[in-house]
């Protein structure tokens, strides 16, 4: 019983409450680059548009079929990442991992909100989920970069 107790507060108020209100559901007619990030334990998917403007994101887009723990995390990065640079979204990403798997703090803002997740910590099956919408976006700033220069 334990153990579905701790599942219960895993999916708190909170990370339910992100979960529902995703931002920037609404794909790009035409972004700088497109990446789709599969989690393969869980088949949780996350598809991100991105437009770049001086080495910052402009417009987003993203189409997040995950569990909720994914969708918080796509929430959070969705209401965080107009403006970031790609440091800061590789940055991200790197905290978010050590804060899963390493017990790390939380990742600096403006991705601060990913707290919410340190739960999920003791969920190994879920990290591949929570981290989707920050490799999907970091891919596609890469990829946006290289297709600007070219």
């Amino acid at each position: 019983m334990s153990g579905e107790n701790d599942l219960i507060k895993l999916y708190s108020g909170r990370i339910l409450a992100l979960a529902a209100e995703i931002p920037h559901l609404d794909r790009l007619d035409t972004p700088d680059a497109t990446v789709k990030k599969r989690a393969p334990l869980c088949g949780s998917t996350v598809t991100v548009d991105v437009t770049l403007r001086d080495g910052r994101i402009s417009e987003f887009g993203q189409d997040v079929k995950a569990c909720a723990l994914g969708q918080a995390s796509a929430s959070v990065v969705g209401n965080a990442v107009i403006g970031a640079t790609r440091a800061q979204v590789e940055t991200a990403r790197e905290q978010l991992t050590a804060m899963l798997k390493k017990d790390g703090p939380a990742p600096d803002a403006p991705f601060d909100g990913l707290e919410v997740l340190m739960p999920a910590r003791d969920y190994k099956n879920r990290h591949a989920s929570i981290l989707l919408a920050l490799d999907a976006t970091a891919e596609a700033m890469e990829q946006a970069e290289q297709a600007n220069c070219a």
